[in-house]
């Protein structure tokens, strides 16, 4: 054979395994990252530390597994996302400025949509612990904005090396509270996606909720932002999604209503599925051996390393 023939040809073989191994290595990162599980903390570690405060978000962080952070939003008078489950301050777990606890009757003039954040941050909502969880560490922590749980999240990952998480961010509405205790769902979303936007954050959350409105919304002002719908209903998975109008990333059920033909469907839609809230060990390894994509928890120390 001519040597520059033979020159070309080793060269081509040489060439083609190249492209051969750095395909395949592609395809492996490709797999990695497909099968990567996303453990969320719910409400931070709720099981650990007061919900929805920065201590509760940074004690999540201490565990490696955990993926996601999961939170949820009201909206202030002055249009603060403050990061609370409840649009008022918990007669479960609030205390007044002078150190009393809020009692039920006095909620309803309590609500976070009729207050500035100034006065909002007053309240303390862990000093008195959550008798629900009795692993939960009391400590004085109020209630904070979108915008301070990223920062001190950022910092935390930076100080440790480690990471920084995703975030899973609920809309919290329905329609009886529109106007009353909170914004309407698409002035809701408005703010949610200008928040995102202005942290940078728009690529590394997902924005999930109950309200089939508010994620219509958020998609309409939004469409790059990953949407998860939250469900607790026995309809089924193609009655909410066909309720919804559109196919969500993410479908995320309460945990007792997954069953393994909804996970095939949902995978089959190219949908994730994440249930909710799973705080036993045994519970976590059941789901996660069906399939589910990932695990929203109160206990990330009860996360199985196996």
């Amino acid at each position: 054979m001519n040597k520059s023939i033979l020159t070309l040809c080793l060269a081509l073989l040489l060439c083609g395994g190249g492209y051969a191994q750095a395909k395949t290595q592609e395809d492996r990162k490709m797999a990695k990252e497909d099968i990567v599980f996303d453990w969320q903390g719910h409400r931070g570690a709720r099981g650990l530390a007061p919900e929805n405060t920065i201590p509760a978000f940074l004690r999540a962080l201490e565990f490696p597994e955990i993926v996601t952070l999961e939170l949820d939003l009201a909206v202030s008078a002055d249009e603060q996302l403050v990061v609370s489950h409840e649009p008022w301050l918990s007669a479960s777990i609030c205390a007044h400025p002078d150190g009393s606890a809020v009692l039920p009757e006095e909620e309803e003039n309590l609500l976070i949509f009729k207050r500035a954040y100034l006065e909002i941050q007053e309240y303390d909502c862990g000093a008195r612990g959550n008798p629900r969880f009795p692993e939960q560490e009391a400590q004085s922590a109020h209630k904070p904005t979108l915008d301070v749980v990223v920062k001190a999240v950022e910092e935390f990952c930076e100080s440790r090396g480690r990471e920084i998480p995703l975030f899973n961010i609920e809309i919290k509405s329905q329609p009886e509270w529109d106007g009353v205790k909170t914004p309407s769902p698409e002035r809701f979303a408005q703010l949610v996606a200008d928040k995102l936007r202005e942290l940078e954050m728009e690529e590394r959350a997902c924005v999930q909720s109950f309200d089939p409105r508010a994620l219509r919304a958020m998609r309409a002002i939004a469409p790059n932002i990953t949407l998860a719908l939250l469900v607790e209903n026995l309809k089924g998975l193609d009655a909410n999604v066909t309720s919804l109008g559109f196919v969500p990333s993410v479908y995320s059920p309460y945990y007792k209503l997954v069953r393994p033909s909804a996970i095939r469907k949902a995978h089959q839609m190219n949908m994730k599925i994440i249930p909710w809230t799973v705080n036993e060990t045994t519970q976590m390894k059941r789901l996660k051996a069906m399939g589910v994509d990932g695990i929203i928890t109160d206990y990330p120390n009860r996360i199985p390393r196996d």
